[in-house]
C-alpha cells in the first residue's frame, strides 16, 4: 500500500477493482475520513482537500484534529531474541527499551548508502604487507594498494 503526505497528515492509497476508483483514509486520526478519485494522478489532491476539509470541521468543533500515537506498544520476540536483548542492555548499561528504540530506529531509518571501511593488519613481513580496498557503489571493483606501516618501538618512552 502506498502512503500520501500533506503536511503532517498521512493517508492511504488503494485501488478498488470492483468500483474501478482510486481511495484511500486519512491515517492517525480520530475519525474516519475517506476520499476517492477516479485516477491516481487526482488521488494527492483529493486527499489535500480531505485533510483540509477535515482540520475546518476539527476546528469548528473545538476538538484536536489529530489522534497523536503514544508511542507505546506490545511486541512479540522469540526467547532467544528476547535474551539477545537483555544481555545487550546489559553489555551497554542501558534498558531493554533502549536497545529496542536504538534497533527499530536503526531499522526504520536506514539509509541505502551504508558505507563500510574495514581494516585488516596482518602479522607478515612489510614488502608483502597490502590493503584492499572497495567501493560498495562498485562492488566488482577491487583496487590494491600498499599500506603505509609506522614503526614503534617495542618499549616506546613518552
Amino acid at each position: 500500500m502506498d502512503i500520501l503526505k500533506y503536511g503532517e497528515y498521512e493517508g492511504t492509497a488503494e485501488l478498488d477493482m470492483d468500483r474501478h476508483v482510486c481511495r484511500g483514509k486519512i491515517l492517525f486520526i480520530d475519525d474516519l475520513v475517506t476520499y476517492e478519485a477516479a485516477s491516481p494522478a487526482d488521488l494527492q489532491r483529493e486527499f489535500e482537500a480531505a485533510v483540509d476539509d477535515y482540520v475546518e470541521t476539527c476546528a469548528s468543533l473545538g476538538r484536536q484534529p489529530q489522534k497523536p500515537l503514544k508511542g507505546l506498544f506490545q511486541v512479540r520476540v522469540p526467547p532467544a531474541l528476547h535474551k539477545a536483548v537483555v544481555l545487550r542492555a546489559m553489555a551497554d548499561n542501558v534498558t531493554q527499551n533502549d536497545v529496542t528504540v536504538r534497533a527499530l530506529d536503526a531499522f526504520v531509518n536506514a539509509k541505502l548508502d551504508v558505507n563500510h571501511n574495514v581494516q585488516v593488519t596482518l602479522n607478515i613481513p612489510t614488502e608483502s604487507l597490502k590493503t584492499l580496498a572497495s567501493s560498495v557503489s562498485a562492488p566488482e571493483q577491487w583496487g590494491v594498494a600498499l599500506a603505509q606501516t609506522q614503526r614503534t618501538p617495542a618499549h616506546g618512552h613518552h
